[in-house]
């Protein structure tokens, strides 16, 4: 899965997220595209990341489910 983060997180600093996602065998770009499978976003997150986002169809997800994301390497909703 490739997973781009924008804005701040409540529990994870960036490096901490991108970590998250690495580990388990994900890619964390720092843009979005068509290869992206899901979009997490927190506090001030970057607008045309956003939009991008939107444009291709890509999930959009909060840190809850981000975190289960992690958890069940599945995406809800």
């Amino acid at each position: 899965m490739t997973i781009v983060v924008t804005g701040t997180l409540e529990k994870f600093s960036r490096e901490q997220a991108e970590e998250a996602i690495k580990a388990r065998g994900g890619k964390s770009p720092g843009s979005v595209s068509k290869k992206t499978t899901a979009l997490v976003l927190g506090e001030a997150p970057g607008a045309s990341k956003i939009s991008k986002a939107r444009e291709l169809g890509i999930p959009i997800l909060d840190e809850a489910a981000f975190e289960q994301l992690l958890v069940d390497g599945k995406l809800s909703g």
